[in-house]
């Protein structure tokens, strides 16, 4: 792993609009007290429960470095429902350098990227997504496919829960391609709930919780303590858990 001197997204700064800075998603615990987030490894993960922040945060930080809010690159249009928040109006973003490329891949949205990509003229398909429909893969081979054929160097990647459509060998090959990249001038920031895709050496890992948003170490995850403790006795977690 190579960490690199510049970065696509250094650090995020919140600025409140006067109205509406009580409402969603400024209500968040996580978003409520930010002013401002800066990114030290090429490599980010956004940990926390369904409905903390994450993947708010990073939609907003998506659709501030002007990628399409449903995923895709900058070149996708398409808004078959919106439902983003207006956080991406209030971030402003510090960077050292521009990416040359960049990707925002959500898994709710993926099968209208999927359709998107399908659209594209044949021979550009070959050359950026591989040259077999997405739609023809499984989940998780369109979704690697996307990732082995379309990122590439000096790239700025924001994934969002990629896990939802990832097996453990899938989790594992993306790390490995995470990995590859990363030394290849790229950033990843990734919302998450996989202990798998956040144990990934050198990661920064920010938790949003009801008490806010800190920068936290793997062990110190509750992703990380609830998954050790099941491996370890799931007998005395169930029986725990049925109790309740």
């Amino acid at each position: 792993m190579v960490a690199k001197a510049r970065m696509f997204v250094d650090k995020i700064v919140v600025e409140r609009p006067k109205e509406g800075a009580d409402a969603y998603p400024f209500s968040t615990p996580a978003i409520k007290d930010l002013k401002s987030l800066s990114f030290k490894s090429p490599v980010t993960f956004f940990v926390g429960e369904n409905a903390s922040g994450k993947s708010t945060l990073l939609e907003a930080i998506a659709l501030a470095s002007g990628f399409n809010p449903e995923g895709g690159s900058r070149n996708f249009t398409f808004a078959l429902r919106p439902s983003e928040s207006q956080l991406h109006e209030s971030l402003v973003i510090h960077r050292s350098a521009r990416p040359k490329t960049g990707f925002f891949l959500r898994a709710e949205s993926f099968f209208n990227v999927a359709t998107q990509v399908d659209d594209l003229d044949q021979e550009i398909k070959q050359a950026v997504y591989g040259g077999k429909s997405l739609h023809e893969q499984s989940h998780g081979e369109s979704f690697l496919a996307v990732v082995a054929n379309r990122f590439g160097p000096n790239g700025l990647y924001l994934l969002d829960e990629p896990e939802s459509a990832l097996s453990f060998r899938g989790q594992l090959a993306l790390l490995v391609r995470i990995n590859e990249l990363s030394a290849q001038n790229c950033q990843f920031i990734v919302a998450t709930h996989s202990p798998v895709l956040m144990a990934y050496p050198g990661a920064e890992i920010f938790s949003f919780t009801e008490e806010g948003l800190t920068k936290t170490d793997y062990e110190d995850t509750d992703h990380y303590q609830m998954m050790s403790s099941f491996y370890e006795s799931r007998e005395r977690f169930f029986k725990h858990l049925f109790e309740e």
